[in-house]
């Protein structure tokens, strides 16, 4: 049975990455639930995709340059629609103490946003926040910069780990390293890279979560692939067509 990740939370239907978006994808029954986590200037664990706070709030700079108090003045909701005015940006504490107060039961995708800043022992500030943590639901971690993943297995060896890529043509020699390599759980490529890789997907041994999967034809396809989940900006619509698909079975 296909899993359905809400990417950032129902990212589609609220401000991505708030509590209003987390909410609405335990609501709707989302399998999963896949997050970003930055590092601010006083090494908190900061919940926002981007580097900066420019997109998706009404402040500016980098979240690297910004203390914790800084970025809670700042409205995480009101770029996305005014009833969401009052939306802050959450810290991974608030956030999993969040998952727990609902009840969740499924997977916290987080993702390490290392690629493009390397935010000094975020790895290890991360680990030691899930581990001291009575959690009630499972988590596994993703990144693009595959050394980020190896340095919190170091921290969180139990935890799953994916690493994400947008193409597999250009990193068929690193997939493949990663076939045998026990620290990694599985591969996070995008749509796109599946439909050109087929066969090769096909015959990946370990569990492979898509994204973005945000439209009819595609989640239709992927459902009918062997994968273990697709990660959705729209986690209702994506359960719909599966639930649609699975009674015609």
């Amino acid at each position: 049975m296909k899993k359905i990740f809400a990417h950032r939370g129902s990212k589609g239907t609220h401000p991505e990455n708030t509590f209003a978006s987390i909410k609405e994808a335990v609501k709707v029954g989302a399998d999963g639930i896949e997050i970003d986590v930055h590092l601010s200037k006083d090494r908190k664990l900061i919940v926002i995709h981007d580097e900066t706070v420019d997109r998706t709030t009404n402040g500016r700079g980098y979240i690297k340059d910004m203390t914790l108090e800084e970025i809670k003045e700042l409205d995480a909701g009101s770029w996305f629609d005014e009833k969401y005015k009052d939306e802050k940006i959450p810290t991974i504490d608030e956030l999993l103490e969040l998952l727990n107060e609902l009840k969740f039961k499924g997977t916290l995708n987080i993702e390490i946003k290392t690629d493009k800043i390397k935010y000094r022992k975020i790895e290890r500030y991360l680990a030691k926040t899930l581990l001291s943590k009575d959690l009630k639901f499972d988590y596994l971690y993703s990144s693009f910069n595959i050394k980020s993943l190896k340095r919190i297995h170091f921290y969180d060896r139990k935890a799953k780990k994916a690493w994400l890529v947008k193409g597999i043509s250009n990193k068929k020699e690193e997939i493949s390293k990663l076939e045998k390599d026990r620290r990694f759980e599985g591969l996070h490529p995008n749509v796109k890279a599946i439909k050109d890789k087929e066969k090769f997907i096909e015959n990946f041994p370990k569990n492979i979560r898509v994204w973005t999967v945000n439209n009819e034809e595609d989640m239709k396809y992927c459902f009918s692939k062997k994968l273990e989940a697709v990660i959705t900006d729209y986690p209702e619509i994506a359960i719909k067509i599966k639930n649609g698909i699975e009674r015609k079975i």
